[in-house]
């Protein structure tokens, strides 16, 4: 489970910082290197998601939800936007179906 927990955390900063990078560039327009940047972490995510041992579509779909926590966390430290009581709400709800779908046992 802690690997498990591990792959969707890498992941998910794969993803994050590479789209981050990349929202760097096109909308604010900072250097193209940080846009090439976030297309190399943008490909990492690719292969990191791989290393789950769960089937594709359970990996992907409990990942959605390991996506939005991640990105709450990333707008509350990296553009300082406080999550609010509903935004841990919602966190709290998709990490209840990440625990199910991915670690529940199957008969």
């Amino acid at each position: 489970m802690l690997q498990s927990l591990f792959y969707f955390v890498l992941s998910g900063l794969c993803e994050i910082g590479g789209g981050y990078l990349v929202w760097l560039w096109i909308r604010e327009g900072r250097s193209g290197w940080l846009a090439l940047s976030g297309i190399v972490l943008l490909t990492a995510y690719g292969f990191a998601a791989t290393l789950q041992p769960a089937s594709f579509g359970r990996a992907y779909a409990a990942y959605g939800g390991v996506f939005i926590i991640l990105s709450i966390m990333w707008g509350w430290q990296v553009d300082k936007i406080v999550p609010d009581r509903l935004d841990w709400v919602g966190a709290a709800i998709v990490l209840v179906g990440v625990l199910v779908m991915m670690y529940a046992p199957r008969a």
